[in-house]
């Protein structure tokens, strides 16, 4: 039995190998889904997938991507990667970690969640437990949708455990993607906590002109404070960069099953490590910490063309010596080797 399942995983790791080997560029296209609901506004995404085309940079906004529009995608991909920004962000934020793992043989559908955008804040307005509650839904959302194409679904890899699902996500991004892989908020955290650390943890608190963020909300919510589990059994492997982390129970962190890797930025001040990325990371004891050393909250992010502020200053700023593109090559390569690990543990039956 033992000589079958390394010969099974020999396979597999072949399979995605034979992947990264024929995927040579980064191919690209918009995608609208309908809302999950009839009032609900539609889901822009932004498809970044493998082909044997030639890319180019192309500006989009504040960004530049380096793909081939509108290219014909390989046959086959790896997996399918649902990437969620931060809050305000954009689908195009991450692109440079996109187009790697494109490269490296995976769809990503990078979202832009309805109502928390660069263009629509609406979300937040709602209160903090409709936020914590509607951006892993959205993310789930999408996941239906892409299964169910009929350009896609038969294009992403599947095993005995089904298609082979993971996310990524930075920030508010980085909660969602925990989310799925099953950890549970509890809106009195976020209250106790901003109650005594709100000097040690002000942006996510809400302090000044952010009085609309998600833990301002909470202070004065009168929302069940235990939120239901919004985990989605399809994601099998999660990358949370810079991720907020407090609103969760440390119980159901402890439970998380799925590979987990948690980037921190050392010098966070958007969302500080300790009561965040290490938080996390000190309530589940399987996941992978990597700690980015004098990195600030948005190094994760390509660097926009122009400015984007925040309430911790520039997206582009970084500290002095801090070297992001290089960051960002690093990621572009140890991200796509986290998930080929991730799925390889399960021999390839399609």
């Amino acid at each position: 039995m033992r000589t079958v399942f390394r010969h099974s995983l020999l396979l597999a790791s072949g399979l995605l190998l034979s992947f990264q080997l024929l995927a040579a560029e980064a191919g690209w296209r918009p995608w609208s889904i309908p809302g999950a609901t009839p009032e609900a506004a539609p889901t822009v995404v932004a498809l970044y997938y493998p082909t044997q085309a030639a890319a180019r940079a192309i500006p989009m906004g504040p960004f530049t991507v380096r793909v081939a529009i509108q290219a014909p995608p390989e046959e086959r991909v790896k997996g399918l990667i649902v990437l969620s920004h931060g809050v305000g962000g954009t689908e195009l934020g991450h692109t440079s970690l996109a187009e790697a793992l494109a490269r490296n043989g995976y769809l990503v559908a990078a979202l832009r969640h309805p109502g928390d955008n660069w263009q629509d804040g609406t979300l937040l307005q709602k209160g903090a437990a409709a936020y914590f509650t509607q951006r892993p839904q959205q993310v789930s959302h999408v996941i239906d949708a892409l299964l169910k194409d009929p350009m896609w679904k038969d294009r992403i890899a599947s095993d005995a455990q089904g298609p082979r699902i993971g996310a990524l996500g930075h920030s508010a991004g980085g909660y969602t993607v925990l989310a799925l892989a099953g950890g549970q908020v509890d809106l009195s955290r976020i209250a106790s906590h901003c109650a005594s650390e709100r000097a040690a943890d002000p942006i996510f608190c809400g302090v000044g002109r952010n009085a609309g963020a998600p833990a301002a909300t909470a202070m004065h919510s009168d929302s069940p404070t235990l939120l239901p589990s919004l985990r989605d059994p399809r994601v099998r492997a999660v990358v949370a960069m810079a991720p907020a982390g407090a609103p969760f129970t440390a119980g159901s962190l402890a439970q998380i099953s799925v590979p987990t890797r948690i980037y921190e930025a050392e010098q966070d001040r958007f969302l500080v490590p300790r009561f965040h990325a290490e938080w996390v990371a000190q309530n589940m004891p399987a996941a992978e910490l990597r700690r980015i050393p004098d990195a600030w909250h948005f190094a994760f992010m390509d660097t926009p063309a122009s400015a984007i502020p925040t309430d911790d200053g520039d997206v582009r700023a970084d500290p002095p010596g801090f070297d992001r593109k290089a960051l960002l090559a690093r990621l572009g390569d140890e991200i796509p080797a986290f998930f080929d690990r991730a799925f390889s543990a399960s021999p390839s039956t399609k």
